[in-house]
């Protein structure tokens, strides 16, 4: 998640409809409801990819970093909202507040990333995103990244979370669907590991070509 951009939507406000609305396209409904619900079946599904040390970028209310630690991994949530991170950590999970784009603990170290919730949208450019994801990874880790489903392409730019008649700050956002996410990890240098679907929801496994 992205700071003020993602306020309204944080506070949980059971009910309350939050849109995504792209300057140049159709605005998306958030499922702002599922960011604060426990864990569902999808999550699990890439729960159970998971095996070591694992960092929940853009983790929200936490609710992936929670089922991680439930899952007896080490697990750290980064968010750069303040709200978020006490939120996560007041359901048991340790979470820092940190621009993922900054220095984060045991960067190297890393067993396997994850975002999802259309996080790989965080900062406006795919490709940064996924290197970035690459450096916290130690050879043989993965990057766990949920995708928009086949045919929605590639999109980026600025965009506002919209509640009611609350238009939020504008803010660098993008998304990418099935189709694109090889190109981008190539570039990123990572590999397709492969793309799955669970829960309605399409997610790939990224890995280091130097996986060891």
């Amino acid at each position: 998640m992205t700071g003020d951009g993602f306020a309204a939507a944080l506070r949980d406000r059971p009910g309350v409809v939050h849109w995504l609305v792209p300057v140049d396209g159709p605005r998306r409904r958030l499922p702002v409801d599922r960011w604060h619900r426990a864990a569902g079946a999808a999550d699990t599904a890439v729960v159970a990819r998971c095996s070591g040390p694992t960092l929940d970028l853009g983790c929200g209310p936490g609710r992936l970093s929670v089922a991680l630690t439930r899952a007896g991994l080490s697990a750290v949530g980064v968010d750069v909202s303040a709200r978020a991170v006490a939120s996560t950590r007041a359901r048991g999970a340790v979470a820092v507040q940190a621009d993922l784009l900054g220095p984060l603990p045991a960067e190297g170290r890393w067993a396997h990333t994850l975002l999802l919730d259309g996080n790989i949208g965080i900062g406006g450019d795919p490709v940064a995103l996924l290197r970035r994801c690459r450096s916290l990874l130690r050879p043989s880790g993965t990057v766990l990244v949920e995708l928009e489903p086949p045919g929605s392409g590639v999109w980026q730019g600025q965009a506002h979370v919209a509640t009611g008649s609350h238009r939020g700050p504008v803010f660098r956002w993008a998304w990418l669907d099935t189709g694109a996410v090889a190109d981008a990890a190539a570039v990123a240098g990572l590999a397709i590991g492969e793309v799955f679907r669970s829960g309605g929801r399409w997610f790939a496994e990224l890995t280091r070509p130097d996986r060891k």
